[in-house]
This record gives C-alpha cells, sequence and structure tokens, in this order.
C-alpha cells in the first residue's frame, strides 16, 4: 500500500512513464520521518520541518512544488499502518509515499552502540544539502563493507555523516558535530538537537571532524529521523579502529529530546 499522485493505491508495483527523470537520473527529492504519537502535529514527527527541506530543494531545483494540502492528506491516511513515512517528490509536483517498520533490533542499536567504517571518500554524495533520488554513493558506501553504517569523508579524510544521518561526537564536556558548510545534509534532528542542547546551556561546537579531533571523542553517535540517537561504539579506520564508549553519560542529555 503507498499513496502516489493523489491515490491510495493497494500494490507493491509503482507505474511510471520510461522517460521519466526520477527514474533516469533520481531526480527526485525525498525526506524520511517518524511519526511520534500517531500524528503528524507531534513536535517530533516535526512534519513541518520536513516540507520546509523539500521546499528548499524544490526552489533551488526550480521544481514545481505539490499540492501540498493533498500531500498532508496522502499521509495522514497511511500514518496509521506506518510508524516510517518516506514521501519523495517528482519535478513535475507528483508526491509519493511509502511508508516501513522501524529498524530491526532498533532499540538494542541505541543502547549498545553500532560498528561503522570510513568509507573512501568516492563515495561522498552528490548535492549534499540536498535528499535527493540520487542516492548510490550512500547506499554503496553503506553496502559495500561488513559494518552496520558507514562514515563518509571528504578529499582530506575529514569526517562528514553516514551513509543515512548526521555525526556527533563528545569531549572538552562539549557536544562537537561537522559544520553544514562541510558538505553534509542539514539534518532535521541535527537541526533540533542543536536547539535542545544550546537551550539546555550544554554547548555545541560545529567544527570540521579532522582525524586529529575524531581521536580525542570520548563518545560518537548519528542521528536521524527514523533511529533519534545511536551510539558508535567501534569505527574500522583504513588502519586500525577507533573505540568509544556507547555507554556515555553524555547521551543522556540528548535522549531526553525524544522523551519530552
Amino acid at each position: 500500500m503507498f499513496w502516489y499522485d493523489g491515490k491510495l493505491i493497494h500494490s507493491q508495483t509503482l507505474e511510471l512513464n520510461i522517460n521519466d527523470p526520477g527514474l533516469l537520473y533520481g531526480a527526485t527529492v525525498f525526506t524520511t520521518l517518524r511519526v511520534y504519537e500517531n500524528s503528524l502535529d507531534s513536535n517530533l514527527t516535526n512534519w513541518q520541518a520536513h516540507c520546509d527541506r523539500l521546499l528548499f530543494s524544490l526552489q533551488t531545483f526550480g521544481w514545481q512544488q505539490p499540492d501540498w494540502n493533498r500531500l498532508r492528506q496522502g499521509a495522514k491516511i497511511l500514518l496509521p499502518h506506518f510508524p516510517v513515512l518516506r514521501i519523495t517528490l517528482f519535478p513535475d509536483g507528483r508526491e509519493w509515499i511509502t511508508g516501513r517498520s522501524l529498524p530491526q533490533k532498533l532499540t538494542e542499536k541505541q543502547k549498545n552502540g553500532i560498528l561503522c567504517a570510513i568509507a573512501s571518500s568516492e563515495f561522498s554524495r552528490s548535492l549534499p544539502s540536498h535528499k535527493t533520488g540520487n542516492y548510490l554513493s550512500a547506499w554503496l558506501a553503506k553496502t559495500s563493507s561488513d559494518a552496520q553504517e558507514a562514515i563518509l569523508v571528504d578529499t582530506q579524510g575529514n569526517w562528514l555523516e553516514t551513509s543515512t544521518g548526521n555525526l556527533w561526537g563528545w569531549c572538552d564536556r562539549s557536544w562537537y558535530t561537522p559544520p553544514i558548510k562541510a558538505g553534509i545534509l542539514p539534518g532535521i534532528v541535527r537541526s533540533q538537537l542543536v536547539n535542545w542542547l544550546q537551550s539546555h546551556q550544554q554547548p555545541v561546537r560545529e567544527e570540521t571532524w579532522s582525524v586529529e579531533l575524531v581521536q580525542r571523542f570520548e563518545a560518537i553517535a548519528y542521528t536521524n529521523s527514523v533511529v533519534e540517537v545511536i551510539p558508535i561504539h567501534t569505527v574500522h579506520l583504513p588502519s586500525g579502529s577507533l573505540q568509544c564508549n556507547p555507554y556515555h553519560q553524555s547521551f543522556q542529555l540528548i535522549r531526553e529530546l525524544f522523551l519530552v
């Protein structure tokens, strides 16, 4: 079951024109949100922020806007059936909404952390400020190793983001996160967390994650709208590995954001 171009479709198959640029070139933009309290209006669902990010991309690319009311209608029809919704927009304004379950073993990963691996710099995302349908590089980065998540880097080896989320590191009594200008996706949860931490008098330092800086971190995590916060206990580096504490007390405050 999914929603496409104003209609609810009970199928696992979507029919597209063979000349559709979304099919040929990945010419779509999308956002993935988690539905909290069974409502699009929950502060944690953050529906408006997801729509605003989509709108920013549409305006940047000069694409047609969807019927926003119809988009919301489709999301409301699907949300009783799925905790996670992916909203995709085509250049001509068509909307496509699919639903899925939360990731397997999510609670275990949130508690005990995961293993990551540094990806080759050639896997950096195209148009990194936008969440486009051309997600091949991030997908390849994640699937080309045995790790649970890949960390994307620039040509200097600076850490940018994971294949599906934004990075956070703790040292010197502060949270660090790579700056948007480094060429990363402006994550919805990233923005929420920056505001949340600052409102609780907790410094957030948006700085380049050099090879030297990451060695100082006592704790590392990644965030996105679906998984919330997942600690990273081990990072496989080009030479050796980096170990961090997935149970670090610094995680307590950022987890409280999702309990409000």
